[in-house]
């Protein structure tokens, strides 16, 4: 399975590399108020995604601290009821997980 996801991750970065030395032409953005901006087309397509990954992070901000907060309050609710039950000295098993193979 490892070998299989290792040809994955290189048949990608071959694939990208390949688009990149396909791509190496100048293209134009152009802006606001006549403004533009030439540089290869790999390097615009990449501004684009990783533009697109910061605008996708930056949405996704208000639910992480909606949640965070949420999370807060049930520990500082649930505090004071665990710590009235009497710990025994057994400490519970912690179930078994398959290991992650590959990723």
């Amino acid at each position: 399975m490892r070998l299989l996801v290792w040809l994955l991750r290189a048949f990608l970065f071959f694939a990208l590399f390949a688009f990149a030395l396909n791509n190496r032409h100048t293209a134009t953005v152009h802006w606001f108020f006549g403004q533009a901006w030439h540089a290869p087309l790999v390097i615009v397509v990449l501004a684009a995604f990783a533009a697109g990954c910061a605008v996708g992070v930056l949405a996704m901000v208000p639910s992480w601290w909606h949640h965070r907060r949420q999370a807060t309050r049930q520990t500082d609710t649930a505090t004071p009821a665990a710590a009235a039950t009497p710990v025994s000295g057994v400490a519970e098993p912690i179930p078994e997980h398959p290991p992650r193979e590959g990723l």
